[in-house]
């Protein structure tokens, strides 16, 4: 009996009972199991790439929410806009300035009696802080730097500083022109779209004028720029700007940023009623438009009548309707008009006498209204293709027309 070959063992190995496989055969298993992932990962390839992009989905929200918010508030320090005042905050910062931005009257007074000596930027663009709480900020300032104050401000101060006017276009860059140290060391600024204010020490003066767009009182303890592009963050890399700002807001270690919004306003106390500032007529005359409009109430409505109701709908007859669009053509002398209602009229009512159907044209409807008759086709078509020119030959052809209707129907 021969001995089994070892090809034909090696199907035998992996059988009960069978000799253990040798080592080489380890790597084998190994490799076969590791495959699995990859597998997995081909049959279930669509769920892997949808749970990939939610995960990246939900990282993009995630940062986008905890990251810093800003606005769009002009000359506010989050605004990294052109008009933003962003980065003259941070170079102040860098330089040693400790900047402190408020929302609120409560708190602009709380930070400045924090800081003595502290100055304090204030832009109130629309006027929402009266008297009271100006004269109260100015009190606990060091220094008080206005940006383009309104009238009330000014007057509210009582500073000697007063508005003068814009910067006139024929002036675009402005030099110093005056004695204090920070304007000349900055040298000249653009003033496009600035406004001049006149009193105290007044620098960059367009020729001809004696405002300027910086003016400040004699002690140095108010300063009022003319223009938002020395501080902003579109115009603070041109000509002098940068300079002009950072002399005239770090001149103290302690900086307090407010701009006044709508509930300052809310808050202050409103010194004069809405009766108050009425005149003293108004009291009369109130009651007399009342009047007035009662007599008229009284007039119109005697004049248009009771009202008339109606059962809907009406119910107008077709020779009511002719008639009235009829003396229509009539008023407005529409002979063409009328002539070419009349004929479509007369060539569908023959069409339908002689049985031809809504295909017909004129000229079928004229061929067979004359083999019908037995009358030329000229004669016909001649009367079908007339174009009246007067009122009284209109009615003459209408009747004609109406005539050879009728003949069509009896024969």
């Amino acid at each position: 009996m021969q001995n089994p070959s070892p090809d034909r063992l090696t199907p035998n190995l992996l059988t009960p009972g069978a000799p253990e496989a040798q080592p080489d055969s380890v790597p084998t298993l190994r490799s076969d199991a590791g495959s699995g992932a990859g597998s997995w990962l081909r049959r279930h390839r669509g769920k892997a790439a949808i749970g990939a992009a939610a995960a990246v989905g939900l990282a993009v929200v995630i940062s986008t929410q905890l990251a810093p918010k800003g606005d769009s508030l002009p000359l506010s320090v989050h605004n990294a806009g052109p008009d933003g005042a962003r980065a003259v905050s941070e170079i102040l910062s860098r330089q040693g300035v400790a900047v402190k931005v408020v929302e609120s009257f409560d708190a602009a007074a709380e930070a400045l009696l924090d800081r003595p000596g502290a100055t304090l930027l204030l832009y109130d663009r629309s006027g929402f802080l009266d008297q009271a709480r100006l004269q109260e900020l100015t009190a606990s300032a060091g220094r008080v730097v206005l940006v383009t104050p309104r009238l009330g401000t000014l007057k509210a101060l009582n500073a000697g500083i007063s508005q003068a006017g814009v910067v006139p276009e024929s002036s675009p860059l402005l030099e110093p022109g005056c004695s204090l140290s920070d304007p000349a060391a900055a040298g000249p600024v653009s003033g496009t779209g600035g406004f001049l204010y006149d009193g105290g020490t007044v620098c960059y003066r367009p020729q001809g004028s004696a405002a300027g767009l910086l003016a400040g009182t004699d002690d140095g303890g108010l300063t009022v720029l003319g223009s938002i592009a020395l501080l902003n963050n579109g115009g603070l890399a041109e000509h002098g700007h940068a300079a002009v700002a950072l002399r005239t807001l770090g001149s103290s270690e302690d900086l307090v940023w407010y701009l006044p919004g709508l509930g300052d306003a809310a808050a202050a106390e409103s010194t004069q009623t809405l009766d108050d500032l009425a005149p003293d007529w108004v009291a009369f005359l109130g009651p007399w438009l009342i009047f007035v409009a009662a007599l008229a109430i009284v007039w119109r409505g005697r004049r248009l009548g009771p009202l008339v109701f109606e059962p809907l709908p009406v119910v107008v007859k077709a020779v009511e309707t002719a008639e009235g669009r009829a003396r229509l053509y009539q008023d407005s002398h529409a002979l063409d008009r009328a002539r070419d209602n009349l004929r479509a009229g007369s060539l569908v009512r023959l069409a339908q006498a002689l049985r031809l159907g809504s295909q017909a044209t004129a000229d079928d409807i004229v061929q067979a209204a004359a083999r019908h008759l037995g009358r030329p086709a000229t004669d016909i078509s001649g009367l079908i293709q007339e174009r009246p020119r007067t009122a009284t030959r209109l009615v003459q052809w209408s009747q004609e027309l109406d005539k050879l209707e009728n003949e069509v129907r009896t024969r």
